[in-house]
């Protein structure tokens, strides 16, 4: 198991919640004690990228020299921060937060800050700014859509979360483009496309993420906004299998190919390429689900509302109590769930009995 991080495998959605806020230690976060790989004979290659994979071969060369070579590879390189192209965007102070050393960087800043500006009004950019608040220090989330959370949830949920966040004293600007991060050693300032400068003592970028398909697409691997696989985890190389986030991969369920950013996805199709590589067949076809935490707001999202042609609001969203549920041709393709667990784990069942039934008629 090869990794360029220096830690073993660990959860990364408590990165912008729980271990941003609590200070916590990187082991806090591993999936299993350090011990367990060395139990179960997994050699575990640290703080080393690979760099190139000879399919003719079959071996791996990594940045120190070595090779290692495979009988079957699984490639596993997750994403990394989208980066925006803009003046500015190395100077000090300004961070993304995709892994434990990101968040080891940028926790000092943050304590030594009094505002923020983050960029970006999706899941992270608006959990960071509830931190933020919650530890007293002014917030900023520059979002250049009309609205947050626009890729995610319908308009009905967007407006909750933007007024719940503007209640406790976000100050969230929509439509907003950035020009320039402004500074000489260090940021102090970012420029809007409208000239305006708004000044600042950390800039967080939250705009997204991107898969890293490089290792995959120089082996000459099938790539497409991900590495390419079939319901299998095989990529269209011999046993070469590639799971989560970097992955692309053929729903039935929802008629198109998915490439999902989330927990569910890492361990599930981690899961079916392992039976494949032992020779069972399970093929993927998952409902996937999300949540996020926000103050004390937990959304929980299961299915995909891409294409929804009705969306119907169930419960009191004056009272942080409601669901969002999202329908294709009468069937329910995706929930949002908002404090409300119960109406989620529902959801992820009902879901799954009305997207069957469209395989099956398909």
């Amino acid at each position: 198991m090869v990794a360029d991080e220096p830690f073993p495998p660990y959860q990364r959605p408590p990165l912008s919640k729980k271990f941003l806020t609590e200070r916590g230690k990187p082991e806090s976060l591993y999936l299993r004690p350090e011990m367990f790989w060395h139990d179960q004979n997994v050699a575990f290659v640290p703080d080393v990228a690979a760099r190139s994979i000879n399919v003719q071969a079959r071996a791996v060369a990594l940045a120190d020299g070595r090779a290692l070579a495979y009988g079957t590879l699984v490639l596993a390189t997750g994403t990394c921060a989208r980066r925006l192209p803009i003046a500015g965007i190395d100077l000090a102070g300004v961070f993304s937060l995709r892994s434990i050393g990101d968040v080891q960087r940028l926790r000092p800043a943050l304590d030594a800050a009094n505002r923020v500006v983050i960029v970006g009004g999706g899941y992270i950019g608006l959990e960071v700014a509830a931190v933020m608040r919650t530890e007293g220090r002014e917030a900023i989330v520059l979002e250049a859509e009309d609205r947050v959370l626009k890729r995610v949830t319908a308009p009905e949920v967007s407006t909750f979360f933007d007024q719940f966040h503007r209640a406790r004293g976000v100050d969230i600007r929509l439509g907003t483009r950035l020009a320039a991060i402004v500074g000489e050693q260090r940021v102090c300032a970012l420029r809007l496309a409208d000239g305006t400068e708004i000044a600042t003592d950390v800039v967080l970028l939250a705009t997204g993420a991107q898969p890293n398909v490089e290792l995959a697409r120089d082996a000459g691997l099938g790539c497409e906004d991900g590495i390419a696989v079939d319901e299998l985890a095989r990529t269209s190389a011999p046993d070469i299998y590639a799971i989560g986030d970097c992955t692309r991969f053929p729903s039935r369920r929802y008629g198109r190919k998915l490439r999902l950013e989330s927990v569910q996805n890492a361990i599930d199709q981690g899961k079916t390429a392992a039976a494949a590589i032992l020779g069972k067949v399970q093929p993927y076809d998952p409902v996937p689900w999300f949540w996020s935490d926000q103050y004390e707001v937990k959304l929980q999202i299961a299915g995909m509302l891409d294409g929804y042609d009705s969306v119907e609001i169930v419960g009191d969203s004056a009272a942080a109590k409601f669901s969002a549920e999202y329908r294709k041709n009468g069937r329910l393709i995706a929930v949002d769930a908002v404090n409300d667990g119960r109406a989620h784990m529902m959801a992820r069942r009902r879901i799954a009995e009305e997207t069957e039934a469209r395989v099956g008629t398909a």
